[in-house]
Formats: structure tokens, sequence, C-alpha cells
């Protein structure tokens, strides 16, 4: 029986970004630093594909610093931690590696800067998200309040209107910042923003990827883990950009294929912390089915790298 004939569009810029490849090379690094085990607080990205083969290396994952041996190095994940995370280890004389990616670490600065200023600061982020957590957790509690919609903005109590700033978590969707930003503006007008837009270029660059080729799919497949938040975004944003139905999906054996019944083609893309062999086993699930033509849909050309902590380039 012939195969019914489907176009693939295949976005581009996908999956790792810079700060989440750096994150996984300094565990990499660490266990050959200094054998395993190695500690990793909370996943280091989120995921699970990624999180199961460096615990097979070696890697310990827990989620809070008590759950770690003095003795054994200990990496903090990609989305940052509170401030109390590495004092804590210092003074335990831990040996610790910070993984943050230096894109979550420029708002922790941009956030300290508007503190000593003496502004009060509202983040945008996702409540309990382990970055929100973190950035807030690099000042005093109360001193950054949090939103997560418009409406949030409207209810906001703030100490004084003239001596604001904001920041927000580097993975939300562009467009939904867009408007609580215009509130706040609206709301509070002398308002500090950041130098430079918070939200990261990766994310930015696959929202936009997506958005391009959104109109031209039946239906799109985002592979993610669903507690990551720029995947999550990505199936938000294609769905809005005209793409009748969006799917998250963590492998192939993930894909709801009767949901996929008639459709003449596929977008598929993948989340800043989704390996590229997940792509690819995707992309073959599909060429099982269908008689596939891929279309490439190229929006921008990433060549962003990051240096590993010192503590892992110099010899043991």
């Amino acid at each position: 029986m012939s195969k019914p004939p489907l176009t693939l569009h295949l976005a581009a810029p996908r999956g790792f970004c810079a700060g989440v490849d750096r994150a996984i090379k300094i565990v990499e690094m660490a266990l050959t630093k200094w054998g395993a085990p190695v500690y990793v607080r909370h996943e280091i990205v989120h995921n699970k594909y990624v999180v199961d083969d460096l615990r097979t290396k070696g890697a310990i994952f827990v989620e809070e610093l008590d759950e770690c041996p003095d003795d054994r190095p200990v990496i903090f994940s990609a989305h940052g931690v509170p401030k109390s995370v590495p004092a804590e280890a210092t003074a335990r004389e831990m040996i610790y590696v910070d993984a943050t990616c230096p894109l979550v670490s420029k708002v922790h600065i941009e956030a300290e800067r508007h503190h000593e200023a003496g502004l009060q600061i509202v983040m945008i982020g996702h409540d309990g998200h382990p970055e929100t957590i973190g950035t807030m957790g690099q000042l005093p509690p109360g001193a950054v309040i949090l939103v997560e919609t418009e409406d949030d903005v409207a209810r906001l109590e703030v100490r004084d209107a003239s001596a604001l700033a904001y920041v927000t978590q580097t993975t939300l969707s562009v467009d939904d910042t867009i408007g609580i930003v215009a509130a706040l503006k609206a709301r509070f007008p002398a308002i500090i923003g950041p130098h430079k837009e918070d939200i990261c270029y990766a994310t930015t660059n696959r929202q936009a990827a997506v958005k391009a080729m959104a109109p031209d799919c039946d239906a799109m497949l985002v592979v993610g883990a669903p507690n990551s938040s720029n995947s999550r975004r990505l199936v938000e944003v294609g769905a809005r950009a005209g793409c009748e139905y969006a799917q998250l999906v963590q492998r192939a054996d993930d894909i709801d294929w009767r949901s996929l019944t008639g459709v003449r083609s596929i977008g598929v893309t993948a989340g800043a912390s989704a390996p590229e062999v997940l792509v690819n086993e995707v992309i073959a699930a599909i060429q099982d089915r269908y008689d596939v033509t891929i279309n490439h849909v190229e929006t921008a050309v990433e060549n962003v790298e990051f240096k590993v902590p010192r503590v892992l380039r110099a010899p043991a």
C-alpha cells in the first residue's frame, strides 16, 4: 500500500541553544575531572532524555543541596538558583559549579543593579518555575513582585510608582510579554526596562521560525518536555500563528497519530533543551507513515557559544 503524501516543514533554528549546550558540557566535564558521582541540583535542563543520559554517565540529580554529601562536586542547573544556594555550598566547603545560562545571569545582574538603585522590581515570569525562583532569590524577600498576566498588572500594589523597574524570565512568549510590558508602562509610565530585551535570542528565534511555518501546517509537533517553558510556548505560538493543531511530544512514541488523520502538512520544531536525536526520531516516525517531502524553514542562523567556567578548564 502506498503512503499518503505529506509535506514536513522543518523549523530552523530548533533544539539546543548555547546555554543548554554549555550546561550539559559542564556536567560531562565535571564527570571527567572529578569522576562519578557528580551531583546536580535540579534537572540540568528540562529534558528527560538528556537527564537520563547524564545519569547513566554518573550524574545524580537532586532537588535540594541537603541531599548532597559535602565531599562530592555539585552543579547548579542552567535555570539559575537563589543566592542562598551557593552561600550554603560555600559554608559547607563544597566544590560547586554554576551552570546558570549567561543570559539568565544577565537578568540577575540587572535585578541587583535596580535594587541597589533603590527600585522595586517587577518580574514577568511563571510562578514556581526554577528560573523565576532563582531570579527572585537574588534579592531579599519582597524586593521582587511577580506578574504572569496583564490582569496581574492591573492588580499590582507597589511601594512607589516612580521607583520601579522590570525584568523578565528568558523563556517566555515574545507576544505575551509585549502585552504585559505595555500594561506595565501604561500603568507606571516611569518604570525602567532592560537595556536589551531579557527574552533570550534562542527563544525569540525558535518562536519566529514557528510563526513563519505555522500558516502552512495542518498540524505541528514540538519536541520538548512538559516542564520546559520554552517548549510549551512554542506550542502556543504555533496555534496562535495559524496552525490548527499543535502537539507537544517528548519522543516519537508520544505522537497521537489519530489526531493527525488526514493532514497533508506537518511542522516540526524542538524546544531549546531538546536534542536533535529526538527530532530525527520524530522525522523517521513520520517517514514510516507518509511519503514525505521536507521543506526547511530557516529564519535565523545561530553561532552563539558560551565558555564553560574556568574551574573546569583548569587541570584537576
